[in-house]
């Protein structure tokens, strides 16, 4: 009798049901639902993302088509069309936030490492638009015939784990997503030059951890202090002041201002921060490592599905870019637990062919072998944990 499971079946076994179970029932999810639960829909839609099916009609036919390993899967003998979309536009998009976050906090614990020589957490907060057909998502209004949505992100740059999404109509401006940002003090946060909210970023200041900004060209200001003997590609190293009215009421005290080369771009960048202890390569380093959050959002659009949605409801969409954030933690702790030599994007890769196939996920993993190096680096894909810097 062969006992050996599906690989799908063996790659759930790396979500704690548990815990699932609980914040289905914090939420009422399974009230008055006698077959197709919360679980059979988390794995459904877990499998979408893995099996890369563009819509919700791709997602049944392909399970469908398996029908006799659905139970065996963990999916269930009742999954339909309709009770997949109606369970997508009426149940709780919280169970799936909160069960991501719970992923989040595992994948962060695994993969936690030390990028940096000094103590405390690094993150990178930006955000990505989604468009949207307006006459589907009426809801998401952005321009007079374009719908979106943005999902703005903390990224961990030394776990390599989104720690934080907060989901927003395009039309919201980022600087106004800071105010979401779960901000903690000794730690820091890098920005982009759309986040040049001087009361907000001194509101970070006031609570203790450290911001790195890219400042616009048009600042104002007044040098208090400079270095004289500066390292290669740093331009000037500054203690400035605010002069322009409205930056010098948001900002209040003397900040840092520092003018880099990036030598291989053949550009200037300008940084704000309010560190004065590190110095001036290691804070054009923390900005070099920002761009760790755009690899992710082009990895999440390209192997993720949520360019294309489930369901037209702002409850579906969320309940689905959750779920595409669950399925990317998981994939991160499948690599990390079983100590694999391939990057994410290479165990997505291969599990997106193989989930319905009968065989020991390690065996499966273990007989993935490339050439050599050089046939990964010339992908055109983000190795999204394999970055070098």
């Amino acid at each position: 009798m062969n006992q050996i499971k599906y690989i799908f079946s063996q790659v759930i076994e790396f979500l704690n049901e548990d815990k699932f179970r609980r914040i289905v029932t914090k939420y009422d999810g399974d009230r008055y639902i006698k077959h197709y639960t919360c679980w059979n829909q988390l794995l459904t839609l877990i499998f979408g993302q893995l099996s890369r099916s563009a819509t919700l009609r791709n997602v049944v036919i392909v399970l469908q088509a398996h029908s006799e390993k659905l139970y065996h899967l963990g999916i269930g003998k009742h999954l339909s069309r309709s009770n997949l979309s109606k369970a997508n536009e009426q149940r709780d998009y919280r169970i799936f936030e909160d069960f991501a976050y719970y992923m989040i906090d595992q994948a962060r614990q695994k993969r936690a490492s030390k990028l940096f020589d000094f103590e405390g957490n690094v993150y990178a907060f930006d955000s990505t638009t989604i468009d949207l057909c307006l006459s589907l998502f009426k809801w998401a209004t952005f321009r007079k015939k374009k719908g979106g949505i943005k999902v703005h992100t903390l990224f961990d740059v030394q776990a390599g784990i989104p720690t934080f999404a907060y989901i927003t109509e395009a039309k919201v401006n980022d600087m106004n997503a800071m105010d979401e940002i779960p901000y903690e003090a000794g730690s820091y946060y890098i920005f982009d030059r759309g986040y040049n909210d001087y009361a907000r970023l001194y509101a970070i200041h006031k609570l203790g951890a450290t911001f790195v900004v890219r400042a616009k060209k048009n600042v104002r200001y007044k040098r208090l202090l400079w270095k004289r003997k500066l390292p290669p590609n740093v331009l000037s190293d500054s203690t400035i002041q605010f002069t322009g009215y409205y930056q010098q009421r948001d900002y209040t005290i003397p900040l840092r201002l520092i003018r880099y080369w990036d030598a291989e771009n053949k550009r200037e960048f300008i940084f704000l921060t309010n560190n004065f202890d590190l110095s001036a390569l290691e804070i054009a380093e923390l900005y070099h490592n920002r761009w760790q959050i755009e690899l992710f959002f082009k990895w999440l659009k390209q192997h993720l599905k949520i360019k294309h949605f489930y369901g037209t409801s702002l409850n579906a969409v969320k309940i689905q870019v959750y779920v595409a954030i669950i399925t990317f933690c998981l994939v991160a702790i499948v690599q990390h637990d079983m100590k694999l030599d391939l990057s994410t994007y290479e165990v997505l890769q291969v599990l997106s062919v193989s989930l319905t196939a009968k065989m020991h996920l390690r065996d499966l993993l273990d007989q993935t072998n490339f050439q050599n190096d050089k046939e990964r680096s010339d992908s055109s894909e983000p190795l999204l944990f394999d970055l070098n810097f």
